[in-house]
């Protein structure tokens, strides 16, 4: 599986979606990572760390949206990376669904989710609080 760890872009989030020694055991089982440029510096992980561990670093988060078949994020996805999700696309993550209707609206309403019947869907894997 080819796996994108974006950097957290939510106001005050510093941590990451995956640490190098997650990195680590996802490349040693076949898995292809790429993680934005700079991801894991709130959390004291430079780019040269998660190379080490067998990441390809990428400039940008839409470049990582891209190429990744699973997203891994820390936060539920602001509204410029729910643009980037795309059909057939995971994304694992925290999701906080119930203060933000428009978050809701807009991972109900985008085409991979009203699509389900063509089983061309985007995959949300969640821990809801």
């Amino acid at each position: 599986m080819i796996i994108g760890v974006p950097k957290e872009i939510k106001n005050h989030e510093y941590r990451v979606g995956m640490t190098p020694a997650s990195v680590r055991e996802l490349t040693a089982l076949g898995h292809t990572v790429f993680v934005e440029h700079n991801a894991g510096s709130g959390i004291g992980f430079g780019d040269d760390a998660y190379q080490a561990a067998g990441a390809t670093v990428l400039t940008t988060a839409a470049e990582v949206f891209a190429k990744a078949e699973m997203i891994v994020k820390v936060k539920e996805p602001q509204a410029v990376e729910r643009a980037m999700l795309r059909e057939g696309q995971i994304l694992f993550t925290y999701l906080h669904l119930a203060p933000d209707l428009p978050q809701t609206e807009d991972l109900i309403n985008q085409k991979p989710f009203v699509s389900r019947t063509k089983q061309s869907q985007t995959t949300v894997v969640a821990c809801l609080y």
